[in-house]
C-alpha cells in the first residue's frame, strides 16, 4: 500500500488495530478490505480525474444511500466526496458467474431485484446513455485520442436509435451491472455505484444482458419477467440499447485512453468492446429492428 492509504486508515481509525488487504478487479479506483476485529468494512478510494468519465461523487453517495435503503446495496458508513473515498459495510456474498445468471433461478432472482431498484424512488442525477457517449467523444477529442473504429458511422447509429427510443428518465438505474458488480448472500446485492442515476429502465436490461453474453433464450426470459411478455418491439429495442451499452463502454475506454494513469491494456479494452459493437450490429437487420422498436408505445 502508498503512504497514502496507509495515512487514510491512521486517519479513520485512530489507535485501532487493523488488517488491511487490497481487493482486486477494479480498473478505476482502489478498494481494501480492512477487518477491524469486530467488523470488516470495504474501503474505496477513487482513481484520478473521474469527473472525466461522468462521476460526481455527490450524487453517488445519493445514489448509494437509496439503493442501501431497500437493501440492494450495502451500507455506507462514512465518507468525503472532496477527497473521493468511501467506507462501507463488507458484504460476505459469493460471485454469481454469468452461467448461473443467464438461467433460472437466478435470472429471475436478478429481474426482481432490479424491479425493486428501478422503482426505488429517485435522485438528483440523469444518465442519458447518448449524452454519455458523445461527451466522452468531446473528452477524446479535446485530447487528440482517436477512437479506434467509425465513431462518425457510430454516431450516425446512435442518431437513428435516439430516434425512436428517446431518453426519458423514468426508473431509478444503476448503469454499470458487470458480473463483478453483483454478489449473492442469499439475495442479490449489487456494488459501485458512480454511473447511477434516473435513466431508461432499458439500458440496465441491456447492459445486464450485454455484460453476461446471455443467448437469445434468456433474453426472452429476462423481458418476460420484467415486462410480463417479449413481444417483438421490447425485443427490438433490447436489441438496440445492447448497442448503445456496447458503444458507452467502448467510449469509456477511450476516456481512460485519455487520462489514466493505471497499467491497463485501454486500447485493447477499447478494441474488443468496439468489435462486440460491430458484431451486434452485423449481426441484425438494422432497418426492420428500429421500425418494430419504433411499435413500441410505453
Amino acid at each position: 500500500m502508498s503512504s497514502d492509504v496507509d495515512q487514510l486508515i491512521v486517519e479513520l481509525w485512530p489507535g485501532r488495530k487493523v488488517r488491511v488487504e487490497p481487493l482486486h478487479g477494479g480498473i478505476t479506483n482502489a478498494n481494501f478490505l480492512v477487518d477491524l476485529g469486530d467488523e470488516r468494512v470495504v474501503l474505496r478510494i477513487s482513481g484520478e480525474n473521474t469527473e472525466l468519465l461522468g462521476i460526481d461523487r455527490r450524487h453517488e453517495t445519493a445514489a448509494h444511500h437509496l439503493a442501501s435503503s431497500i437493501g440492494i446495496a450495502p451500507e455506507v458508513l462514512t465518507n468525503s466526496e472532496t477527497k473521493s473515498w468511501m467506507v462501507t459495510r463488507f458484504v460476505a456474498g459469493r460471485p454469481i458467474p454469468p452461467s448461473e445468471l443467464a438461467s433460472e433461478p437466478m435470472l429471475g432472482e436478478f429481474v426482481k431485484t432490479l424491479r425493486r431498484l428501478h422503482r426505488a424512488g429517485s435522485i438528483g442525477m440523469e444518465f442519458n446513455p447518448f449524452s454519455v457517449i458523445r461527451s466522452y467523444h468531446e473528452i477524446a477529442v479535446t485530447r487528440d485520442v482517436v477512437e479506434p473504429f467509425d465513431y462518425p458511422a457510430a454516431s450516425s447509429v446512435l442518431d437513428r436509435i435516439s430516434a425512436v427510443r428517446a431518453f426519458a428518465p423514468t426508473a431509478f438505474c444503476h448503469n454499470d451491472l458487470l458480473n463483478g458488480n453483483l454478489l449473492y448472500d442469499g439475495e442479490i446485492r449489487i456494488l459501485d455505484w458512480e454511473y447511477a442515476g434516473m435513466g431508461d429502465a432499458f439500458f440496465d436490461l441491456a447492459n445486464f444482458s450485454l455484460n453476461h453474453e446471455l443467448p437469445a433464450a434468456s433474453d426472452e426470459i429476462l423481458l418476460k419477467h420484467y415486462f410480463g411478455n417479449c413481444g417483438a418491439s421490447l425485443v427490438a429495442v433490447l436489441a438496440l440499447m445492447k448497442m448503445i451499452s456496447a458503444l458507452r463502454e467502448t467510449m469509456w475506454g477511450v476516456v481512460q485512453l485519455a487520462v489514466s494513469k493505471l497499467d491497463v491494456d485501454f486500447a485493447a479494452y477499447c478494441q474488443e468492446r468496439g468489435e462486440r459493437y460491430r458484431a451486434l450490429l452485423d449481426a441484425m437487420d438494422f432497418e426492420e429492428t428500429l421500425h418494430r422498436a419504433s411499435q413500441l408505445t410505453n
